[in-house]
């Protein structure tokens, strides 16, 4: 059974749209090493098929667009030991995203629901991407002992200041309209009208007289003031002192609450690699998270966080290092793969 379904759309005799729907909602269409693969078989293949103009991605349930990669199995790798699996699966996404990145063809993603981890992996790389309000967008992975990954730590670094830092230690969760403000997304579609514009570019209209009505600026509350004063940074314990500092902001507190949450030894591992991705191409980014999932997902941290978060889901992971303050820099430095 394929997780994966495809059509073909040929309208008003243009060229032809391929879509591709995601097809797993018990899992929430967290994407497996089957659908990875799939994926990538067809967009290749799509690349270099002449009667396709676009590649529209949808969901085939209204509960997510993707909720992230199947964490879960990665965990059952680890803990029996099967550290082949675990770079296949990784490399195989990764290679997924660098795909997308370069495609030759418009790219487009609709996305109605929640798209995390894996799910921007496979959206936010896309020359487009359409988002509603029913989006939840989030890079949740230091809740879980690991790392933003799927190249987020080229795309986080390039939003404005502090932001990228700011979702990938804290995993805060954003709205449809605030990822197109910052830049994630590229246009906002009330969920309602979101059936007639996927209509439009499966007949092959022109995007933009699809998106004609859907320019408009967004609006957005995030914090975008104090995101830039507390995350401007590469470094995990000045950034939680900072917070520590902020005495009587309540912001700062739940942010501090947030971060609680997380791996100590994650948040350290994430910094360095969104600080270091600030300077380095797509391909680098990918790279150096794979040698980091490799390595972070044999620490201690993975499989407790991935049990507290998705297994048991007792919320309450045992974390060890057990605060940012006593995290070797070294270790989280070597984990990153920048020693």
């Amino acid at each position: 059974m394929s997780y994966i379904r495809t059509e073909i759309h040929s309208g008003d005799g243009r060229d032809g749209v391929g879509e591709i729907i995601l097809d797993r909602p018990r899992a929430l269409n967290a994407l497996d090493q089957t659908m990875i693969d799939d994926m990538h078989a067809i967009l290749e293949q799509w690349g270099d098929d002449d009667t396709i103009e676009t590649v529209l991605v949808t969901s085939a349930s209204d509960r997510a667009f993707c909720a992230g990669g199947d964490i879960r199995a990665i965990r059952e790798h680890v803990l029996a030991g099967e550290t082949a699996e675990v770079t296949k699966y990784f490399s195989s996404e990764y290679r997924l995203n660098q795909l997308i990145a370069e495609y030759p063809k418009p790219y487009i993603s609709l996305i109605d629901g929640p798209a995390m981890g894996g799910g921007l992996g496979i959206s936010v790389h896309g020359e487009v991407r359409i988002v509603t309000e029913k989006a939840t967008i989030a890079m949740p992975e230091t809740a879980i002992g690991f790392i933003p990954d799927v190249g987020s730590t080229y795309f986080l670094p390039r939003l404005p200041q502090g932001v990228g830092m700011w979702l990938g230690l804290t995993g805060s969760r954003i709205g449809g309209m605030d990822a197109v403000a910052i830049g994630l997304a590229t246009h906002f579609v009330p969920s309602a009208e979101l059936g007639t514009v996927a209509d439009g570019i499966r007949k092959g209209a022109p995007l933009r007289e699809v998106l004609a009505d859907h320019r408009d600026p967004v609006s957005t509350d995030m914090e975008l003031k104090k995101i830039a004063q507390y995350f401007d940074d590469d470094n995990a314990v000045a950034i939680v002192g900072g917070l520590r500092g902020a005495v009587g902001d309540e912001w700062a507190a739940q942010m501090l609450e947030q971060l609680a949450s997380a791996s100590p030894t994650s948040l350290a591992v994430t910094a360095n690699l969104i600080g270091e991705g600030s300077v380095s191409s797509l391909a680098e980014c990918l790279d150096r998270e794979l040698g980091a999932a490799e390595r972070i997902t044999a620490h201690h941290d993975f499989a407790e966080g991935v049990r507290a978060v998705l297994v048991d889901k007792d919320r309450n992971p045992s974390f060890s290092p057990a605060t940012v303050d006593e995290v070797d820099l070294q270790v989280a430095a070597r984990i990153a793969g920048l020693r």
